[in-house]
């Protein structure tokens, strides 16, 4: 599959919806780089690949590594990075942070959170020559601020409010944007005022494409499931079964047998 350009992903927004997969390493990344339009490298492997209660502590020596596996497993593919936590407070820190995802790694353009507020950092990176995707509606990062992870949308104002933040980053320059947690007709509504593709995660199925953290999706993180996570694999069930098997045969001394032998 032909690498998708800037351009391309704008024109997807009239087109068939975007597939947005994340990834953090090459082994995942490789298997979905003939399927994926985008990989997201995104700060949720501080969780799933890092054992931590929630993203805030990822750091961009974490990202930028974690990017330059996804970018050797899937060359073809469109990478986003994820800026984490404290990168962007100002202007400054966002272009400084965001140049070193440039320098260090092959990565297509960055990621980051928060609506109308932040519309003059996504402008200050655009204008100095990044590509970026915004993210509005349920912030991961801020859901200590907000006091847990909250579903947006639930009024008119919230509604308006979303509308407001997706056409602030828009003008900004960002080229896509992420919606997250938000009632499905409000996501809807957000997608139809953009010229630009909104991707949904737990935001229906009106907007331009759909972004899942593989590991939920292929059912390997067994804490928490979310709600809009869709398990296409019991992905945890059959790990465990196979290394299992593999304990048993050892155990039993029948692995390995005479086709695995010198």
């Amino acid at each position: 599959m032909k690498k998708l350009t800037i351009g391309a992903i704008r024109k997807r927004k009239t087109g068939a919806p975007l597939v947005m997969i994340t990834a953090y390493d090459a082994l995942f990344a490789r298997l979905f780089n003939e399927t994926a339009d985008i990989l997201l490298v995104g700060d949720s492997l501080n969780m799933s690949f890092g054992g931590n209660p929630d993203t805030l502590s990822a750091t961009m020596d974490q990202m930028i590594y974690h990017t330059n596996a996804v970018c050797k497993g899937a060359p073809e593919t469109f990478v986003i990075t994820d800026m984490p936590f404290g990168t962007y407070t100002d202007e400054a820190s966002a272009l400084a942070n965001a140049i070193r995802v440039y320098r260090e790694t092959p990565s297509d353009a960055v990621k980051i959170e928060g609506g109308a507020d932040k519309a003059h950092l996504v402008k200050h990176l655009v204008d100095n020559g990044l590509a970026v995707c915004g993210h509005i509606g349920l912030l991961p990062q801020a859901f200590r601020a907000e006091g847990g992870y909250k579903v947006k949308g639930k009024s008119e104002a919230e509604a308006l409010s979303l509308i407001a933040d997706a056409l602030a980053i828009e003008e900004a320059g960002a080229f896509i944007l992420v919606i997250e947690g938000v009632k499905a007709d409000v996501a809807t509504r957000v997608a139809q005022s953009v010229s630009i593709p909104v991707i949904g995660i737990g935001a229906g199925n009106g907007v331009d494409g759909q972004v899942l953290v593989f590991s939920d999706m292929l059912g390997l993180y067994e804490p928490f499931v979310p709600k809009f996570v869709k398990q296409y694999l019991n992905g945890a069930k059959a790990v465990k079964e196979a290394v299992n098997g593999y304990k048993t045969e050892v155990q039993n001394r029948t692995f390995p047998d005479e086709n695995y032998i010198y």
